[in-house]
């Protein structure tokens, strides 16, 4: 695995704010993507599979269960940050073909740079917009598709519409599935009108969260996987409940979008705004 000497942390600015990378104060390799204060990414240098951010933990869960373990997956990720689930993706899945769309060139340069991929991984950046990117590419690409993109803590309005999620199925191998982070608090408006969005192209679908957060408590992560066959609740349940930071898995998603239509490109919007001092978009 390729490491970087320990070293204070490293501010610059980029494309989307002020950047930095800060060394884990209990993690010797380990390192935390900060932009405009809010933390975007941690990735340990000399263990991808070390995961600490609680939605990314659930995301990497469903990712070990769609195929079987080992299995490379050609996988697209939307939204780069510091190329943690990239990362993961390469050290437990050895073979996988991975392309990332990141919007920031210059936050893709500086993590090149101060946090170096793995010299065999085959991971692919480009620097473009999630959306123009993925209409340039061919159908049933992907047997993997993670959505977490963000900007100004706000997921962009394009990226949440039923033609953007018809682009993403388009992409998508017929067994494909996508992995999205939907970040929301009370009442959960958002959350629901996007599980909605999502349902119109790849029906079959599930949540996972923090019961505080599926219940509309308070603001955090949801993610949905969502293909065109059952997804694997049971075992994703067990590992939900197991982790370091328990979640529960939704699977009555007509009561919980509670009759929530799917919006398209003409009343879509962003995501909304997390509440001040927490930070809903890590990557």
């Amino acid at each position: 695995m390729a490491q970087r000497k320990r070293s204070e942390r490293i501010v610059e600015t980029v494309a989307s704010g002020v950047a930095e990378v800060t060394p884990d104060p209990d993690r010797d390799t380990a390192y935390t993507l900060v932009l405009d204060g809010a933390p975007q990414s941690h990735v340990d240098l000399a263990d991808p599979t070390h995961l600490e951010f609680e939605y990314i933990r659930r995301m990497a869960a469903a990712i070990d269960l769609i195929a079987p373990s080992g299995q490379p997956l050609r996988s697209l990720h939307l939204g780069g940050g510091a190329l943690t689930l990239p990362r993961y993706v390469a050290a437990t899945r050895p073979g996988s073909a991975q392309r990332v769309v990141e919007i920031d060139g210059p936050l893709v340069e500086l993590v090149r740079r101060v946090l170096p991929l793995p010299a065999k991984a085959n991971i692919r950046v480009r620097v473009a917009d999630a959306r123009a990117a993925l209409e340039g590419m061919r159908d049933n690409g992907y047997d993997l598709i993670v959505l977490d993109v963000f900007a100004g803590a706000r997921t962009p309005a394009h990226l949440a519409s039923v033609e953007f999620m018809n682009e993403i199925a388009r992409v998508l191998d017929p067994a494909g599935w996508l992995i999205a982070n939907i970040a929301d608090g009370p009442p959960l408006r958002h959350a629901k009108v996007q599980v909605a969005t999502i349902r119109a192209a790849l029906p079959e679908a599930c949540l996972v969260a923090d019961a505080a957060v599926l219940r509309g408590r308070r603001f955090g992560n949801l993610v949905v996987l969502a293909g065109r066959t059952p997804p694997p609740v049971s075992e994703l349940s067990r590992r939900a409940a197991g982790d370091w930071f328990p979640g529960r898995v939704e699977t009555d998603l007509d009561r919980f979008t509670g009759g929530a239509a799917p919006v398209t490109d003409s009343v879509a919007v962003s995501s909304p705004l997390p509440p001040a001092g927490l930070f809903g978009n890590r990557k």
